[in-house]
């Protein structure tokens, strides 16, 4: 029975530790704007950035990877007393992760993941996480584009753990993170073959710009109407 209950136990503590969505509070805490109302609407650090505060990003992108980092390090260290081996560990890396897409303490409307699984990676194994993390930061410097950039180390995470290290109890895990990284990017695709991508740093647009922009227009289409009713030729009755 707890062999069972254990790892269930566990599993249930990462899925929780991963749905705080520390975008939100830490915008909450500093007296920011909720991040799913702006930008992207991606509770993350990325789009927190676009809101102009880097303090605020930098809080959420160091919080959001040890939600990730921290239950499966506590799991590795703690965990084999309980029968909690490098499988249980990263099945709780992926709990936390897929917390962190569905919270259910934020009505299960997460953000991408990338911070999360990039903690998920540097506690099941470190080198793995840094390799990957080089591949972001490469990405990154090079085009500017932080869903490019994501969407590499993506794909580098399960296809160096299976080249450089052994195919071991974590590479499903590692790969169904992957898989699920990529799905979240869909919409951030079609922008990148679109050329609409919004670039790392480039900040929102305000919120009452859009409402603005259309009542300009219908002022400048009521204008035209106007101008050519006033030249129309009048017609004389006989």
């Amino acid at each position: 029975m707890q062999s069972v209950l254990f790892p269930l136990l566990a599993v249930v503590a990462g899925y929780l530790i991963g749905s705080l969505s520390f975008a939100v509070i830490v915008s909450r805490l500093m007296g920011l704007s909720d991040p799913r109302s702006y930008g992207s609407g991606n509770p993350g650090a990325t789009n927190v950035l676009r809101s102009g505060n880097k303090a605020a990003a930098i809080l959420t992108l160091v919080f959001d990877a040890l939600k990730g980092y921290v239950p499966v390090l506590l799991v590795l260290k703690f965990g084999a007393p309980y029968g909690l081996e490098e499988g249980t560990a990263a099945l709780v890396g992926l709990a936390a992760f897929i917390g962190h897409l569905w919270p259910v303490f934020f009505k299960f409307v997460g953000g991408k993941g990338v911070a999360t699984a990039a903690g998920v990676l540097l506690a099941i194994n470190p080198w793995l996480g840094l390799a990957v993390l080089g591949v972001w930061i490469a990405m990154a410097v090079v085009f500017r584009y932080s869903s490019l950039a994501s969407l590499s180390a993506a794909v580098a995470a399960p296809l160096l753990q299976m080249l450089v290290w052994d195919v071991g109890p974590e590479l499903p895990a590692i790969a169904l993170m992957s898989l699920l990284l990529v799905w979240r990017h869909a919409a951030n695709i079609k922008k990148l073959m679109a050329g609409t991508e919004s670039k790392l740093g480039q900040k929102a647009a305000p919120a009452a710009a859009a409402p603005a922009v259309k009542s300009h227009r219908h002022e400048q289409s009521r204008e035209k109407r106007d101008h050519k009713s006033s030249h129309k030729p009048k017609q004389h009755s006989k």
